[in-house]
């Protein structure tokens, strides 16, 4: 899946562990990964995905462990330079985070007036006008959130993220709650953003068709640790009670709840 080959590691995280009280969510989580490469992070429900990106944005601190992004050890940034790093690394929200009072354009033009200075009105305009394009939602632009779909608000979520132009993009469980027709739409974004800006990604899901159509490797999060890393056919090869378990929970699961359109 990869438009280019490198071997520059862009994220290295090493016996990563974070707890909240007596829940010990993360047990020594190892991982590195490669510029423009797109790693999924599988585990059920409660598992700690979430927990890991957030540390890898400095949205929480981890007990024990490096996380060193971009050449940045995160845990150690703070003010200007916490916030310039966190331009350089998109974040997609599971509930795609719209301000519901503000337009599309709005939402869009939020986080560039907060954080490039002195833009023009033209350039801010054009900035809007590519993000919305890139996703396919151009005529959305003078929308509220309220009046778009589930996955239109995701798409959108995604253009705000890629409006700054991140080298790093982390999205969280960015197929749930969407029909199956949408689900591929978001997959096949998020391959697209990797070809155009040449973006690292890291999603993290549960659901096993968006893992295989985005991921160059997966790395199944068991146990608060990565048990297995490799392809796809590679990590649901191991028989591994576990992991067969995963496989059929997914299933189970997707099939129980029904989609929201």
């Amino acid at each position: 899946m990869k438009s280019k080959e490198t071997n520059e590691t862009v994220i290295s995280i090493k016996g990563l562990r974070k707890s909240f009280g007596d829940l010990h969510v993360l047990r020594g989580v190892n991982l590195e990964v490669s510029r423009n490469e797109n790693v999924v992070v599988l585990g059920r429900s409660g598992t700690g995905k979430s927990v890991l990106i957030k540390i890898m944005v400095g949205l929480l601190k981890p007990d024990a462990g490096k996380v060193i992004v971009l050449g940045h050890d995160v845990e150690q940034l703070r003010g200007k330079e916490l916030d310039e790093f966190r331009q350089k690394v998109g974040f997609s929200f599971q509930s795609s985070a719209l301000y519901d009072s503000m337009s599309i354009r709005e939402n869009l033009e939020f986080p560039l007036v907060r954080n490039i200075r002195n833009l023009s009105r033209a350039e801010i305009n054009k900035a809007v006008e590519k993000a919305l394009s890139d996703v396919g939602l151009s005529q959305t632009i003078n929308q509220m959130p309220a009046e778009l779909s589930g996955g239109q608000r995701k798409r959108i979520g995604i253009a705000r993220t890629l409006i700054l132009k991140p080298e790093i993009m982390l999205y969280d469980e960015p197929t749930a709650g969407l029909d199956p027709i949408t689900s591929i739409e978001i997959n096949n974004l998020i391959n697209e953003v990797r070809e155009r800006l040449g973006a690292t990604s890291i999603i993290i899901t549960h659901d096993l068709t968006c893992a295989k159509s985005t991921g160059d490797r997966i790395a199944m999060l068991l146990d608060g640790k990565f048990e297995r890393i490799g392809t796809f056919d590679e990590v649901f090869a191991d028989p591994d009670e576990r992991i067969q378990q995963f496989y059929n929970y997914n299933f189970t699961e997707q099939k129980s709840v029904p989609p929201v359109r």
